[in-house]
């Protein structure tokens, strides 16, 4: 066997020959004993490279029918899901518009709860009374 061969063999199956060395491999093959099935698959090869493509144009050229209704369809379907996104951003917004306008009439809540348990403060002294008599005395003793 030809350790030359061997070699480029070895380069080639791992892909890492270059053009020139699978040219030399193929010229070695040619002139050298044993290697059928290598010199097989290289003269496959250039046999394969030599012809020329059969291209045959087809018989019978199939129309192709109109698929216009596609596009409408898919015309229709966007309006629709255009149509269905408005109407639930417009939801949306609404109901974001009550939610801030509650929102707001709890706020005034507060501040008018708070204002009013402020002045509540000077009703702080008459919690210790007991009796409408302590606070107003006695109306029968003059």
């Amino acid at each position: 066997m030809n350790p030359r061969i061997d070699e480029l063999l070895d380069k080639y199956w791992d892909a890492k020959s270059s053009l020139a060395e699978e040219q030399e491999l193929k010229e070695l093959l040619l002139s050298a004993e044993g290697y059928a099935d290598e010199k097989a698959l290289f003269l496959g090869i250039s046999d394969f490279s030599t012809e020329e493509p059969d291209l045959k144009m087809p018989a019978k050229v199939v129309p192709m029918k109109s698929r216009s209704w596609m596009s409408w369809a898919a015309s229709v379907a966007i309006l629709i899901g255009t149509a269905w996104g408005w109407t639930v951003y417009e939801q949306k917004q609404a109901e974001r518009e009550a939610y801030m306008e509650v929102m707001q009439a709890f706020a005034l809540i507060q501040t008018n709860l708070s204002r009013g348990q402020e002045e509540m403060h000077v009703m702080n002294d008459l919690k210790y009374l007991n009796t409408t008599n302590q606070l107003f005395g006695n109306p029968t003793i003059k």
